[in-house]
């Protein structure tokens, strides 16, 4: 199946506002003409934030519109609030390309307040947030499954087997991980990273020393989130079966994270 175009992703959302308890508004990219769709969903005054996003990589299509069934079907666990940024690259998205216009990877350039248009957005629009978990959805060319990235907190990360588990239940193809398997790690950064099906876990705190380009899930681990996940669903699998994993994963997770809260 062919994404639907960029346009009618915008329209859907801007369609839920009358459905759903949603703020949407469009923040301004400097120095760029395109803007990023952001919305809040308030669950309850107080309650802990969650920041979602999708489409970092125009080519990955699938994140964003698995972002938008999951608000649209009520999937949200209405013990959080959210900031959900709905696509973060509509000008690769519109291009089919990885990088954005500019032909920069927006997912290496959120070092030094950012260095594309879209990071410099996303990192000013969330200057003043805390959140308990941020969950960016992706896509991967060569996986057969899902897989994530989840740093590790305290020497832990528990939501990544709460998630592979989920998916083993509901017949949902689950990626081997070998040290074989293109995860972006130059040879002498394997150390950098454990391996484990259907998960890699980062020391993020190494990882921020040895990469000079800053992904997303990194900036926010630093500056805002205590969690981090990264989801890859597996590009060249049915476009329902990528939503599923995607869905199967943000649900999991959420309800992975009361869990652990005690709530």
């Amino acid at each position: 199946m062919t994404a639907p175009p960029y346009s009618q992703l915008v329209a859907e959302w801007r369609a839920l506002r009358a459905t759903r308890a949603l703020a949407l508004r469009e923040v301004a990219c400097v120095g760029a003409a395109r803007t990023l769709l952001v919305a809040e969903l308030v669950s309850r005054p107080g309650a802990p934030q969650i920041a979602l996003s999708a489409g970092v990589h125009g080519d990955e299509p699938a994140g964003p519109w698995a972002l938008l069934s999951i608000v649209r079907d009520g999937l949200l666990d209405l013990r959080y609030n959210y900031r959900i940024w709905c696509c973060t690259n509509p000008s690769g998205y519109e291009r089919g390309t990885r990088e954005n216009a500019e032909g920069n990877d927006i997912n290496r350039s959120f070092n030094a307040g950012g260095t594309t248009p879209e990071a410099r957005a996303i990192v000013t629009a969330n200057r003043d947030r805390r959140f308990a978990l941020a969950v960016d959805l992706h896509e991967d060319f060569e996986a057969d499954g899902f897989y994530c990235y989840e740093p590790l907190v305290d020497g832990a990360a528990p939501l990544g087997a709460f998630i592979v588990r989920a998916l083993d239940e509901n017949g949902l193809p689950v990626q081997v991980l070998e040290d074989g398997f293109e995860l972006g790690y130059p040879p002498e950064a394997h150390h950098l990273r454990t391996l484990e099906r259907g998960r890699v876990l980062p020391d993020g705190n190494a990882e921020r020393v040895f990469f000079k380009g800053t992904p997303y899930s990194l900036y926010l681990m630093r500056k805002a989130a205590r969690r981090a996940l990264t989801l890859e669903t597996p590009r060249g699998r049915p476009w329902n079966e990528r939503l599923a994993m995607h869905r199967t994963a943000v649900v999991t997770a959420l309800d992975g994270l009361a869990r652990l809260s005690g709530e």
